[in-house]
């Protein structure tokens, strides 16, 4: 028997932290990229990340940020795994010595092959409906069909909702699923009952 993993990203409010710990989110995400809806600065992150308990893992989301940025977050965020949603490479995700996932384009052709090379020491990988080097987030469904199996665990994002994740979790049958817009009542403003939801139906046994 196989329960399914779920992450809540995007989260900007201490009510969504607390609604989502609530819920049984196994991982929160906050966002350190510029140029997405649901940045949080550092001093705004720490005050969240705070109210995390035990167990539950504390995500930080980078896109093509230079490594002295990434430093500044982690010295005032104590997150416990790092996602790198850009172009960076196997040494730059490595060079901060703690775990991360990377984001690929999961109907990308030969993206699962490509990035099990270049990534072998990663946590997971996280497929999105993202172009390659996007945010993620956009609601945008993935084509699940495409999805190959890998060695390394697999996190299914992009378009997730209450009303699809159990159909995806059987299909695919990841590690985790993630989930940001599908769940949101607007970019950055979650919904309780929607994590509620979101979260009963994706742990699923498979």
């Amino acid at each position: 028997m196989n329960i399914t993993r779920v992450k809540i990203c995007g989260l900007t409010r201490e009510a969504d932290v607390e609604a989502a710990v609530h819920a049984g989110a196994d991982a929160l995400g906050f966002v350190f990229a510029r140029g997405s809806k649901r940045l949080l600065e550092p001093a705004r992150a720490g005050a969240l990340v705070s109210l995390v308990p035990a167990f539950v893992a504390r995500v930080g989301l980078f896109l093509d940020q230079d490594a002295e940025s990434v430093a500044r977050v982690l010295d005032q965020v104590p997150l416990t795994l790092l996602q790198f949603h850009g172009g960076e490479d196997g040494g730059y995700c490595r060079q901060f010595g703690m775990p991360y996932i990377k984001a690929v384009a999961g109907d990308a052709e030969h993206a699962i092959e490509r990035a099990e090379a270049e990534f072998e020491d990663a946590a997971g990988l996280l497929l999105d409906s993202h172009r390659p080097g996007g945010l993620g987030g956009t609601g945008q469904i993935l084509e699940w069909s495409r999805i190959g199996r890998s060695r390394l665990p697999l996190i299914l994002a992009g378009g997730l909702t209450a009303e699809n994740v159990s159909e995806a979790v059987h299909l695919i049958k990841p590690w985790a699923v993630d989930v940001s817009s599908g769940v949101e009542d607007a970019p950055g403003i979650k919904n309780a009952e929607a994590m509620h939801r979101f979260i009963k139906e994706a742990k699923c046994e498979y």
